[in-house]
């Protein structure tokens, strides 16, 4: 009996950490969801942000944020123009897709660029006072939403002018726009404290957007690609541009294409979840 409590005895300390170990993680899970949770009940608030934040972008601008559209268009018509010439390509088939998938890649990309500073921009405020992190990441998506939704009169006068009618299919669009309000809410929390942390992300996710630009079909057309198109489904920009951009074309997304964007957003939530739980303690320290 003498030797098994004294075997014992070594053991104690080991499950006293093992203990310590998990109330701690317990402890970073429920601060994190506490945090989640306080900043949905603080949506007017970040709505309230993100809508100053643009008005402040574009203060003493005559036309506010309508240059975005205005610059929008110029931009899809010139391009949409000369492509269709050097794709050889039908302009009414060509130029509906063009400015949709630039004005999507616009707020995609926008919304990937504003999200490595999500927690940077809002320095003074998380040193100065107690608020959810998750506020400023519905800061950036709100933002991201405004912008997008001046860019919308393009779209429609585009398929206006090339008869472009979707029809009840456009519905599939509203599944495909919650998983990018998702996405985003991850994509701020994940970019937002990595760049907090490491200064130099920032310039890396650019490049990596300009590349994912030119092998994402935005300028160009899936279907030019032939039977090497397969690799598209590895492209997870592809397929989260399609389940919004074919149901407002007329198309119906494929269960494949569905699939595929579900399992790059579920896996990548679950990463940010565990990066979000994990540094949320230190984020304040990284300004």
């Amino acid at each position: 009996m003498d030797q098994g409590i004294d075997q014992a005895i070594p053991m104690l300390p080991s499950a006293r950490m093992d203990i310590s170990a998990d109330v701690t993680q317990a402890g970073r899970m429920h601060q994190a969801w506490r945090d989640v949770a306080d900043g949905v009940a603080l949506w007017r608030l970040g709505f309230t942000l993100g809508w100053l934040d643009i008005k402040l972008r574009y203060r003493g601008s005559l036309l506010g944020p309508f240059w975005l559209t205005i610059s929008t268009a110029v931009w899809i018509g010139s391009m949409g123009t000369l492509y269709s010439v050097l794709f050889h390509m039908d302009l009414h088939g060509y130029l509906p897709f063009l400015a949709l998938s630039l004005v999507l890649w616009t707020a995609l990309g926008g919304l990937v660029g504003d999200a490595c500073n999500t927690f940077l921009q809002s320095e003074a405020t998380i040193r100065s006072m107690r608020m959810p992190f998750f506020v400023h990441a519905l800061r950036v998506v709100v933002r991201t939403v405004i912008a997008l939704a001046h860019n919308i009169p393009v779209i429609v006068v585009v398929f206006l002018l090339f008869g472009v009618k979707p029809g009840f299919t456009a519905l599939w669009t509203i599944p495909g726009l919650l998983l990018w309000t998702i996405d985003g809410f991850a994509a701020c929390l994940a970019l937002g404290a990595l760049c907090a942390r490491f200064r130099d992300i920032p310039p890396i996710v650019g490049s990596v957007m300009q590349i994912a630009f030119f092998i994402t079909p935005i300028m160009w057309q899936p279907q030019q690609l032939g039977a090497h198109g397969w690799w598209l489904a590895l492209n997870p920009f592809d397929v989260w541009l399609e389940v919004v951009r074919q149901p407002l074309l007329g198309i119906v997304p494929s269960l494949q294409t569905w699939e595929a964007a579900l399992g790059f957003s579920l896996a990548f939530c679950a990463l940010t979840w565990l990066l979000f739980v994990r540094v949320r303690g230190r984020l304040a320290f990284w300004m």
